[in-house]
């Protein structure tokens, strides 16, 4: 393993990340999302889908596009796509203890809001493991993966990005990281396909994060 001495500030997304990608909470968010397009717009499942992947693919996420074309609340939004079934997760305090571990701070960086992000982390046992939630409303909806955003969450943390290590299951959202010198981490689970040959972005590929993590602090700990 590469030498890991110099970070001090360790940033993790949420989704698929935190918990594994195989739980049954994306697909809920996924489907809403699907049946909140259909009443805005009208369109049958198959229409709402193509649009929801369209707009994930041209603004980072569904929201913005939804926003800029629609004229979407954001609020609205995100109450009504993140009202699913927490329980479909299965609490892993280990975990947070681990990332308490971790010398230096913590911090949670998602597209998703703060309400449900800290939803998550209370059924999961990681709140006490975080320092602080950079979320969708404090990026002004400037979504990962575009570079504003990885900028934006460094300046309001004060994070030096080449002491920093950020932690993705979407291979995609890693490269803006790596770009401003962080170190990459990318859990391959399944939730994305993998970043095919071109991987200079990506530093170390996990496919268990409390494994890593375990093995990050036996050389932390011991430097």
């Amino acid at each position: 393993m590469a030498a890991l001495s110099h970070i001090d500030h360790w940033i993790f997304d949420l989704d698929n990340t935190l918990y594994p990608a195989h739980s049954a909470l994306f697909p809920q968010i996924d489907r809403r999302m699907g049946l909140y397009i259909q009443r805005l717009l009208n369109v049958d499942p198959i229409e709402a889908h193509r649009i929801q992947k369209e707009l994930y693919h041209s603004h980072g996420m569904t929201l913005p596009g939804l926003m800029a074309l629609h004229n979407v609340d954001p609020h609205d939004f995100l109450a009504n796509v993140h009202d699913v079934d927490i329980d479909v997760l299965r609490p892993h305090p280990e975990l947070g203890d681990l990332i308490a571990r971790l010398p230096g701070r913590k911090y949670i960086f998602t597209n998703a809001d703060a309400p449900y992000a800290e939803r998550v982390l209370e059924r999961l046992g990681l709140t006490h493991a975080f320092d602080g939630l950079h979320d969708i409303h404090a990026l002004d909806y400037v979504p990962k993966p575009q570079p504003p955003a990885y900028t934006h969450m460094c300046a309001a943390h004060g994070i030096n990005p080449k002491r920093a290590m950020f932690v993705e299951d979407m291979a995609r959202n890693l490269t803006p990281a790596k770009a401003i010198g962080m170190t990459t981490v990318w859990i391959d689970n399944g939730s994305e396909q993998g970043p095919g040959s071109d991987r200079d972005h990506i530093d170390f590929i996990i496919n268990d994060l409390a494994t890593f993590l375990g093995q990050v602090l036996e050389q932390v700990e011991t430097a």
